[in-house]
């Protein structure tokens, strides 16, 4: 399987005087059509690290490659428009435009795509349909994390970049949700990378990472991985 994205010794440092290490030398590869699970406590480097792969930040040091490209090198233009044509991002913090219907905000991802799925199909496909025409403000927090999915979804992009996108939602509406994630590997061949905290999201998953203090301590291939269905209470 080639490589879609490549992570090769790439460190970043926060702070003025260089003091706060959140990712250190991390190197792997992920090919198209893996599910990917990164898992690590709180403070070990999992964000940083899915802001990297999606090039919303730079590394300090070491090379990040999608596609071949090294993100370092783009402009903050050429950043913007990889961002649009290459990757879905489900962000733990929804950000919803506030004055925009449900609707609307998938609509608006849509419009960037040069190749969107049907908004009302992502609606529908997230269990939004009959809440399509609500503001942000009058939905639930596990509602605006469904619109938020669906924004990412309807791109059709070649990566989703998915910070905790089950950690609003009750047990069976996550699983609802992971399902379409993972119809996305199987199906359609995309690549997901899923960010938790929950261990048992390592049993989806064809490549598992662990993180600690900023380190990748497991990075592994996994030839067998249950299905959402089988996943229990």
């Amino acid at each position: 399987m080639s490589a879609l994205i490549e992570l090769e010794n790439v460190c970043k440092v926060y702070g003025t005087a260089a003091t706060t290490t959140a990712l250190a030398a991390a190197t792997t590869s992920i090919g198209q059509g893996e599910l990917v699970v990164i898992l690590g406590p709180s403070g070990s480097g999992k964000s940083t690290l899915l802001n990297l792969i999606g090039g919303l930040d730079r590394p300090t040091s070491g090379h990040v490659r999608v596609h071949g490209v090294d993100l370092g090198t783009l402009s903050p233009g050429q950043l913007a428009d990889f961002r649009r044509d290459t990757i879905g991002f489900v962000f733990q913090f929804y950000n919803l435009i506030p004055s925009l219907t449900a609707r609307e905000n998938v609509q608006f991802a849509a419009d960037l795509s040069h190749c969107p799925e049907r908004v009302d199909a992502a609606l529908a496909a997230v269990g939004l349909a009959k809440r399509a025409h609500q503001f942000p403000a009058q939905l639930s927090g596990g509602e605006q994390q469904r619109v938020a999915i669906a924004r990412a979804l309807v791109k059709n992009p070649p990566v989703l970049l998915c910070d905790e996108p089950t950690g609003a939602l009750d047990f069976e509406t996550g699983k609802t949700i992971l399902g379409l994630l993972e119809a996305r590997v199987r199906r359609d061949k995309q690549t997901v990378v899923i960010v938790t905290h929950d261990q048992d999201l390592a049993a989806l998953a064809t490549r598992l990472i662990r993180l600690r203090d900023g380190a990748i301590r497991v990075d592994e291939v996994r030839s067998e991985q249950l299905s959402v269905a089988a996943l229990a209470h």
